[in-house]
């Protein structure tokens, strides 16, 4: 069990589980877009219409045009076990990345994590839970429904805190990604890509490399700050396992497909997050220039 009690906790996190307006956000958004667009003039004056009854509704509909959450007010923070474990695995996350960017004579711009439920409004676009966690390179901020730490126990078969840590962590290694370039330089190569199978190829190298990244924080979480306890790694192994593409294609009754992967079979993902544990250097999760993954 990951010994995260009585830590540091991050203050780069957004709790938005108490917004109770902020679920609908996205949908609103795209119902007023649709309405100016398919309706010209006489939908602007719709807009101030509808825009009149949400603010009455105690919605901000400038929010909602700018994508910020949707109630006028800040949702008040939930300050439970889940809010404070988070807290501590991302405050660890800024901890060993700010020694390596150091080391490597850079800064590290420390992301933002966004708790929410059931749905969220982000530079990226609408999303709901069932999308899973995710992180947006145009906000820097990663996106979580908390419920996804039940879920990855209850339906991927992979509990314990650390699985639930491992996700975050490979939501940072994205983040790692957008500082360093790589995601700009991997969406550049997706646009030139020669169909959706060599796209998804690109894509699946990049989710193997931020499990590598997830690999190297827990090297040196472990190493440094004590953070893991026994058992701890197999069960970001297995949560690996649980979500590789073949696995969940296999589990959904489908055939399995490679050219339709994004994210890396099971094996893959376990390889390239025991590979950064095992060598805690970063330089090791070169994914881009091997030819096997």
């Amino acid at each position: 069990m990951v010994k995260w009690r009585g830590r540091r906790q991050s203050r780069n996190v957004e709790d938005r589980r108490g917004a109770a307006a902020a679920g609908g956000a996205g949908m609103i958004l795209m119902l007023l877009r649709f309405i100016v667009g398919r309706f010209g003039i006489r939908g602007v004056i719709i807009l101030a219409v509808v825009g009149a009854g949400l603010y009455m509704a105690g919605v901000n509909p400038l929010a909602l045009l700018q994508g910020q959450p949707a109630g006028q007010q800040a949702a008040e923070p939930i300050d439970d076990e889940t809010s404070q474990f988070v807290r501590v695995v991302l405050a660890e996350t800024e901890d060993v990345w700010s020694r390596l960017f150091a080391a490597a004579g850079g800064d590290y711009p420390e992301p933002t994590l966004v708790m929410f439920s059931g749905s969220v409004s982000s530079a990226c676009g609408y999303a709901s839970a069932a999308a899973g966690p995710f992180y947006c390179p145009a906000d820097q901020k990663l996106y979580l429904d908390a419920s996804f730490f039940s879920e990855l126990a209850q339906r991927f078969g992979a509990p314990g805190d650390f699985a639930a840590a491992y996700v975050i962590a490979h939501e940072v290694g994205h983040h790692v990604q957008t500082v360093t370039g790589t995601s700009r330089e991997v969406r550049s190569a997706q646009q030139r890509a020669q169909g959706e199978g060599e796209a998804n190829a690109l894509q699946v190298r990049m989710e193997l490399q931020a499990d590598c990244y997830a690999g190297v924080w827990a090297h040196h979480a472990d190493r440094t700050s004590n953070l893991l306890d026994e058992g701890d790694i197999e069960e970001g192994l297995a949560a690996a396992a649980a979500i590789g593409d073949d696995t969940l294609q296999r589990n959904a009754g489908r055939r399995v497909t490679p050219e339709s992967f994004t994210h890396g079979t099971s094996a893959q993902r376990q390889h390239w997050f025991s590979k950064g544990y095992r060598s805690g250097d970063v330089a090791a999760c070169d994914t881009f220039s091997t030819s096997a993954l």
